[in-house]
Parts: structure tokens; sequence; C-alpha cells
């Protein structure tokens, strides 16, 4: 007399874990997708954050050598598909970011920087809405009052 014991998963119990599985997953997966755009926000205000200090630096340089012109750029070039903040006032020995990112290839593109002229720098947000920078007075600054861009700037400033 032979005894044939085979065990294996009931239809229940698989059904049962494949709605854990997706209760988890729909859990899951927005959570993810904020936290990716988090990242992309603390990686421009880092590199907001080297950017004023460059500026600092730099002016303090000059200061130092007696030369109290005003830095008057931030990039060799403007447009789609740039460097941007890769030297002042286009003198390319004299970069402002070691690594400097790479501008937005195209209107669509999020979580980006556009130079738009010597003193307009644009850091398009990760989901929606625009950031304005300007470079005057030897500061890189944004409106917090701005009517339209004011919350996004108070995010990337505080």
């Amino acid at each position: 007399m032979t005894t044939n014991n085979r065990s294996a998963f009931t239809m229940i119990e698989l059904v049962l874990v494949i709605a854990v599985i997706g209760i988890l997953s729909a859990i899951a997966i927005p959570k993810f997708a904020g936290v990716r755009d988090d990242a992309t926000i603390s990686k421009a205000k880092s590199t907001l954050a080297s950017v004023r200090s460059a500026i600092a630096t730099e002016r303090q340089k000059r200061i130092l050598k007696g030369d109290f012109t005003t830095i008057g750029d931030l990039s060799k070039t403007h447009g789609a598909n740039q460097m941007i903040f890769d030297a002042f006032d286009g003198n390319a020995s004299n970069t402002v970011l070691e690594y400097a990112p790479r501008a937005c290839k195209n209107a669509s593109q999020r979580g980006c920087w556009i130079s738009h002229s010597a003193t307009s720098y644009v850091y398009r947000m990760p989901i929606s809405g625009d950031v304005t920078f300007t470079l005057a007075n030897q500061r890189l600054t944004c409106d917090p009052n701005n009517v339209t861009t004011g919350k996004y700037c108070k995010r990337l400033t505080e």
C-alpha cells in the first residue's frame, strides 16, 4: 500500500497572495513617484546652492585682485541642449561649477535648467511650473512674491 502525498497551494491561497501583492503595489508605486520628484528638486537645490557659493567666491576673488567688475553671465552659450553654469562671463577657463548641468533638450523636458539670456536662468519643476532666477547685483535670486512662480521659488530656496 503506497500513499501518494502531494502538497501544493490551493487556489484560495494563490488568490490571497495576488490580492496582497496588488494592494502593496497600489500603495508603493505612487510613493516612489513622489520620491523621484523630491530627489530631482533636491538636486536643483544643491545646484542652486553651489552656484550661489561659486558667485560669492568669484566676487571675493575679484575684489582681492582689485577687479570690481560685476559678474554678468554664468554660461558660455545660451539656448537648448547647452551647458548651464559652466563659465563666468563666457570665460571657459573660469568655471562656475566643475560639473555643469546640461540645459533642457526641448520645451517639454522637466527637472532641468534653461538659460534664456546672460541674466535669466529658469528651473523647470519636475511636474509643472517654472522658477525664474535673475543674476543681478552679483546674486542669483528669484522673486518669492511672484504670483505664478513664487510658491516654487520658496520651495527651491528653503
